[in-house]
């Protein structure tokens, strides 16, 4: 369990909080949003299939319109 969360934290810093220079904490703040939509309903993982996270919820509102 523990691991997950390290490789998880390991994600968020390569891929958001140091994957480019930000001008100041709120700039990198606004771009977690973003990243973390990215992250899980488009950008594929392998233990999901190659499908995002979010493909793999089910009763989400909007799902299925």
């Amino acid at each position: 369990t523990n691991g997950k969360v390290e490789r998880f934290h390991r994600t968020m810093a390569d891929g958001w909080a140091y994957a480019r220079c930000y001008t100041s904490e709120k700039e990198r703040r606004d771009a977690l949003t973003d990243w973390l939509h990215e992250y899980n309903q488009h950008r594929p993982h392998t233990a999901c299939g190659g499908q995002p996270p979010f493909s793999r919820l089910i009763n989400v509102p909007g799902q299925y319109t």
